[in-house]
């Protein structure tokens, strides 16, 4: 996994933009040499926090379509603060990443 983000300051508003990449298996999907079912394998949970405060948090499911984009809106950062992003999938991995609130 590997999370890339923007955020972009608008007033009193900040919209976060995030692109993770993931497989995001529904556990339907056969393997083509195979024919074996692939596990599931899918991003649960993705927070978003502003100085250890968390600010955003959403949960998602295997229904999510592979590299998964985010976009959302939050109000209190301002330009220059750091926001830190974190996912959660099913398997119990996490994955990081952060941006600056230009």
């Amino acid at each position: 996994m590997t999370i890339k983000c923007k955020a972009k300051a608008n007033g009193d508003a900040v919209e976060v933009k995030v692109l993770m990449k993931h497989a995001m298996e529904t556990g339907l999907s056969k393997d083509k040499k195979t024919g074996e079912l692939i596990p599931a394998h899918y991003i649960t949970e993705v927070s978003c926090s502003l100085n250890g405060a968390e600010i955003f948090r959403c949960n998602l499911g295997p229904a999510i379509s592979k590299n998964p984009y985010l976009s959302f809106i939050v109000y209190g950062p301002k330009a220059g603060d750091t926001l830190q992003l974190t996912s959660l999938d099913n398997m119990g991995k996490t994955d990081s990443g952060e941006t600056v609130v230009k």
